[in-house]
């Protein structure tokens, strides 16, 4: 069998009305290239004549019965034979012959991929609704790159290309349409090199678009988070356990009066309820950087503060450390219960209820790294 240069993959999904201008087009593209390729129907379950229209058009079908627009292109891209790849929409709404552009940067510039760029290029009336153009795409795409540090301009365009061994190296997964939003991040975190060019939008004149604007942007935002502990728990973490400890050291040591209004116990037990939900959320980031590092071929080793808190974890340090801090805790509060019964029971003093707050918070770190460094071991005994 020939070697096969290029490869068209595109889903489908009762697209009779379209999939055959598509390949038509696709096929139409490669002769211009001047390669060897193939048109990949992935058939998502079409109950339609798409099949049967591809098939007699030249494209060769496979079947996805697993619903999903990742799914699809999962099985279309795995049964591409082609070196390089081209994946768009079988609804008109790219244009196929723009292939150059996409595949000439993999053949002769030594990009691993290449994604088209709606808002670069231009989108043509009735092909995207006024909020996906301004606010919908343009919002998750800066998310993204916010996230991920991609830099480009339209990281959800459905439009793009790639080589062979940059798709096998992103290991993708996800089956719905999130699908896209995971393609360009396991390019980033592959260190793909990556480029971005300006294409051309139409209007779907045929059927209703799948896209349902609310329901899978969330889901977009939702992998992105999911797969970014750091932002989702980290950051968050850091800036509350931060607020909450400047706080209670504040507290401790001075009477703090604002107008006619003076800060006491409520405002020590917020100082603590902030410290203690920062730490909760820092040790819920690294039990999920800890769980990426088993099924993440990109998150395989912890760097950093994360390093340092793996080699502290261990159970034997954890045990060590937290049995320590809730014994330091014990110790404060019972001297403070000392002190308030040799004075006969009276009223605290603010900066004795901050104390003793502070001490309560530091007890409940002590049970948290205590049993933490339980669940940490537990996670990583598959690892050993």
């Amino acid at each position: 069998m020939a070697e096969i240069e290029v490869s068209i993959v595109m889903p489908c999904l009762n697209e009779e009305r379209s999939i055959g201008w598509c390949v038509k087009r696709s096929l139409q593209a490669i002769r211009k290239l001047g390669v060897s390729g193939e048109v990949v129907v992935s058939d998502n379950g079409s109950t339609d004549r798409s099949r049967e229209i591809a098939r007699r058009l030249g494209a060769r079908v496979v079947r996805q019965p697993k619903r999903g627009y990742g799914n699809a292109y999962l099985k279309g891209l795995s049964e591409a034979r082609g070196k390089y790849i081209m994946m768009a929409d079988s609804d008109k709404t790219y244009d196929f012959l723009d292939i150059e552009k996409f595949i000439n940067p993999l053949r002769h510039e030594k990009y691993d991929m290449v994604m088209g760029s709606r808002l670069k290029g231009k989108i043509m009336p009735g092909a995207m609704p006024w909020l996906h153009q301004h606010i919908g795409n343009p919002v998750l795409s800066w998310f993204l790159n916010v996230l991920f540090n991609t830099g480009l301009s339209d990281a959800h365009c459905g439009q793009r290309a790639f080589t062979k061994k940059a798709f096998e190296k992103m290991h993708l997964k996800t089956g719905g349409m999130e699908f896209a939003s995971e393609m360009v991040i396991n390019a980033s975190k592959a260190k793909l090199k990556i480029k971005e060019v300006p294409i051309t939008y139409y209007a779907n004149k045929n059927r209703r678009p799948h896209l349902r604007s609310f329901r899978d942007g969330w889901r977009h935002v939702r992998f992105m988070l999911l797969y970014s502990p750091f932002h989702l728990f980290f950051i968050p973490g850091i800036i509350l356990m931060s607020l909450g400890i400047a706080l209670l050291a504040v507290l401790s040591t001075m009477s703090i009066v604002i107008g006619k209004v003076s800060l006491g116990p409520i405002s020590a037990v917020l100082g603590s309820l902030l410290t203690i939900i920062g730490f909760q959320a820092i040790l819920l980031g690294y039990f999920a950087k800890l769980a990426y590092s088993r099924i993440s071929p990109f998150d395989a080793k912890l760097k950093g503060v994360l390093s340092w808190l793996d080699r502290m974890l261990t159970f034997e340090r954890g045990l060590v450390i937290g049995s320590t801090l809730f014994i330091i805790g014990i110790a404060i509060n019972s001297f403070l219960l000392f002190e308030w019964v040799e004075k006969g029971l009276g009223e605290l003093t603010m900066r004795d209820g901050a104390i003793a707050v502070s001490a309560l918070t530091i007890i409940v770190f002590g049970a948290q790294i205590a049993f933490s460094s339980f669940l940490a071991n537990i996670i990583k005994m598959d690892m050993q």
